[in-house]
């Protein structure tokens, strides 16, 4: 299974970016596809998830009407458009994979998703 995020970036506040995830070698229609980020000192958190088993979506509070994570079956890709964005978003996120849903949900968190990028930078500056 591979993971690969794109997409990172420098903006400044109220700027926008969209990361992008390529996920293969597994059965994508039945994954749950999460985007997290960790921050120097920060623990890691989930922005977002997306099951396509049942195309639910979560996200964290502080991402909600500012972020968007959608899923494009026919080229195995996951989005998160991020807009209105603020330094405290600045963080590397990873994009990770996980078939292990709950009935057909994500998973509540990093343990969960077995398959994980590298990561990306997102620098957001005042």
């Amino acid at each position: 299974v591979h993971v690969v995020e794109s997409g990172g970036g420098s903006v400044q506040t109220g700027g926008s970016l969209r990361l992008s995830c390529l996920v293969s070698g597994l059965r994508f229609e039945d994954a749950g596809i999460g985007w997290f980020r960790q921050a120097p000192g920060n623990e890691r958190e989930m922005v977002s998830c997306i099951s396509n088993a049942d195309n639910s979506t979560s996200y964290i509070h502080s991402a909600k009407g500012r972020f968007t994570t959608s899923s494009d079956r026919a080229k195995d890709m996951v989005y998160l458009q991020m807009n209105m964005l603020k330094p405290e978003d600045t963080a590397i996120y990873y994009c990770a994979a996980t078939i292990r849903l709950l009935e057909t949900r994500c998973p509540p968190g990093w343990p969960f998703f077995d398959h994980r990028g590298q990561g990306t930078q997102v620098t957001v500056s005042s």
